[in-house]
């Protein structure tokens, strides 16, 4: 089966042109920094419009793509912060072939990784290892990834920046350590808005020391759990193969 999939779908909607207008501002490789209103008003785009994270995925794409790195890596600033504020809808599209396609021809030889910088390919390889650990879920994000590795393109797994702008956890259940904690349950939902570097940077770190506790309490209840466990089924059903 080849990796690469072929294109398709919906034809364009109205609200392209506005998704179009703002991520240009937001891309706009003459100016340094983040231009983080443009970047809030792509967001809002993409979650009024029923199609939105589908199209917005297409034109990001294309940004990444980019010959130009810095237009290529404020385009991968605007997907991480789509992936932490725009939901579900987002994640479903991002986690397809079609949108993880788009993204390994920035690192194959074959196509476009014979012109982007290694400094926007070493951004894209985060993002993709990102995904495996804040989605362990979607099958095809951790194929892709482990596709790369086994065909040498990725080397090793990155090691992520504290400022790494990261997505939520998934929904907790009740009674979680956050729901005992009501100060920190709400000082995380705070950072967890900001666009401010430094705000993401403390959120990764309250969240790092909440997984670490949580995994302390895990492994005692381990054994537990263990002898009440189902054999699963492996996850790696459907592999792609070479690029």
């Amino acid at each position: 089966m080849r990796f690469l999939l072929g294109r398709g779908g919906p034809e364009p909607m109205a609200g392209t042109a506005e998704l179009e207008r703002w991520l240009n501002k937001a891309t706009d490789p003459s100016i340094p920094g983040e231009n983080w209103e443009c970047i809030q008003q792509f967001c809002n785009q993409v979650n009024a419009d029923s199609e939105g994270p589908l199209f917005a995925l297409r034109l990001l794409a294309h940004k990444i793509q980019s010959p130009q790195e810095g237009e290529a890596l404020h385009a991968l600033t605007v997907l991480e912060t789509c992936v932490n504020n725009c939901g579900d809808r987002f994640h479903s599209e991002m986690a397809k072939f079609r949108f993880l396609n788009e993204l390994i021809k920035v690192l194959s030889p074959k196509y476009y990784g014979i012109w982007s910088s290694e400094k926007v390919k070493s951004r894209v390889v985060e993002v993709i290892f990102s995904w495996t650990v804040w989605f362990p879920q979607e099958v095809k994000i951790q194929d892709a990834y482990q596709m790369l590795k086994k065909q040498g393109i990725v080397k090793e797994d990155p090691k992520l920046p504290e400022d790494k702008i990261l997505p939520p956890p998934s929904p907790r259940p009740q009674n979680s350590i956050f729901d005992t904690d009501e100060e920190k349950s709400k000082l995380l939902a705070r950072l967890l808005k900001s666009s401010h570097p430094e705000d993401l940077r403390a959120a990764n770190r309250l969240i790092q020391s909440v997984v670490k506790e949580v995994g302390t309490l895990g492994r005692s209840l381990f054994a537990a759990m263990e002898s009440g466990r189902e054999p699963g089924h492996s996850v790696f059903d459907r592999r792609p193969s070479v690029l």
